[in-house]
């Protein structure tokens, strides 16, 4: 049975949400990332931004230079996490096998599906349907018979669009020789200069060029690969077990900060911020992390195992004030971040024979902490804040 695989990718994700929920920005350039009087980039911005040339990752400034009539709006993680976990719930209507590439984008393997839903369109076309009309966001769907041709079927269907590759041969060798090389998945700057310089501009001169002489420019591995996706070829499945690594959040200040309080209560935001999102994904962390990035640009992080895994915000804020402590603060702090791994499914409890068990304290406080997210999620994003003494031992008893 020929494979049938939709990757989705939902249109400038984090500003479509805004721009859903405040109907006043709807059809302005809406930019969503730091302020533009502040160090910090654009995570995303809306469509009508980007035809001033905005994208992400540019400098806020720069974005502001480009466009200063654009409405600015921090990130509300949250919120987005929120919505994409619905929009995963809908995917996941038409086939468990669906693979997360990021909070907004997965790939479907939707083969076993066609009998119920009907052919790879019609279940693009229901499942966009779906998520504008109880989402109230637009989506971008490209439909193939393997996970690389669906995602440039995607990109080539943006913004709100859907695009079905060719399967029949010649229509799709035609299709994608009229891409450039970069179109290739491993065609970054460094190859494609190589590549270009090769006379080699299109992916039609991939599909013509001797193997022998993309071996000299290549190499055999990367040589064999760029030569199979040239012709549409990529055997690999839709992966449902993805699961992230590790969870962080930094914070940029907007003037480089000498002071080491304010350091400190940022800090104690951001390992807030992780412990919801730890707790959210069912993991529980083996080691935090903090990041410090002086004014002169060095970096350094400082990591800890914790005694027992843990994902409660007691905890979590321990270890990072106990790393923090352990710093001297030689220059003022231009960035401060925090993190976890080494995820686990579950907490080992941990006895003695002649100490009680700290066991139960932990619970509690993972349970409090769990209240609290619950009702954040029902009245709203941190409508509850939560006040953990600074000198709180990681195994005591102050809830």
């Amino acid at each position: 049975m020929e494979r049938c695989i939709l990757h989705i990718d939902m249109d400038a994700f984090f500003a479509a949400v805004e721009q859903r929920d405040h109907p006043e920005w709807r059809g302005l350039p809406l930019i969503v990332g730091a302020p533009p009087d502040r160090r910090g980039v654009v995570s995303t911005c809306s469509y009508e931004a980007r035809k001033f040339g905005v994208r992400s990752a540019m400098p806020s400034r720069e974005a502001f230079r480009r466009c200063p009539q654009a409405v600015f709006v921090q990130p509300d993680m949250a919120l987005y996490e929120h919505v994409s976990q619905q929009v995963f719930a809908i995917l996941k209507r038409f086939t468990p096998l669906v693979e997360p590439v990021s909070i907004d984008e997965a790939f479907l393997d939707v083969s076993g599906a066609r009998r119920l839903f009907g052919c790879g369109r019609d279940i693009a076309v229901k499942l966009r349907s779906d998520i504008r009309e109880e989402i109230g966001l637009s989506a971008s769907v490209g439909v193939a018979h393997n996970k690389f041709l669906a995602k440039l079927a995607s990109e080539h269907a943006k913004p709100d669009g859907l695009f079905v590759v060719p399967y029949e041969r010649v229509a799709l060798l035609q299709f994608l020789g009229a891409l450039e090389v970069g179109a290739l998945w491993g065609v970054g700057k460094v190859i494609g200069e190589t590549l270009r310089q090769a006379g080699l501009h299109t992916v039609a001169d991939i599909q013509r060029c001797d193997q022998a002489v993309l071996l000299s420019l290549l190499g055999e591995s990367l040589a064999s690969h760029l030569r199979a996706l040239s012709l549409g070829e990529d055997s690999r499945p839709v992966e449902t077990g993805f699961e992230e690594k590790s969870i962080s959040k930094e914070h940029t200040f907007p003037k480089d900060c000498p002071d080491r309080a304010a350091v400190t209560e940022t800090l104690k935001d951001l390992v807030d911020e992780v412990g919801r999102r730890l707790r959210a994904s069912g993991h529980y962390a083996t080691v935090g992390r903090i990041k410090l990035r002086w004014s002169d640009f060095k970096t350094i992080t400082r990591q800890a195992p914790f005694t027992t895994p843990a994902c409660d915000d007691f905890t979590l804020r321990s270890l990072a004030m106990r790393l923090l402590a352990d710093e001297r603060m030689v220059k003022p702090v231009r960035l401060i971040g925090f993190g976890v791994s080494g995820f686990c499914a579950e907490r080992q409890r941990q006895t003695s024979l002649f100490e009680p068990s700290p066991a139960d304290n932990i619970e509690r406080r993972e349970k409090l902490c769990r209240t609290v997210d619950s009702i954040n999620a029902k009245i709203g994003h941190r409508a509850v804040k939560r006040l953990v003494p600074d000198n709180q031992p990681t195994t005591g008893t102050s809830d």
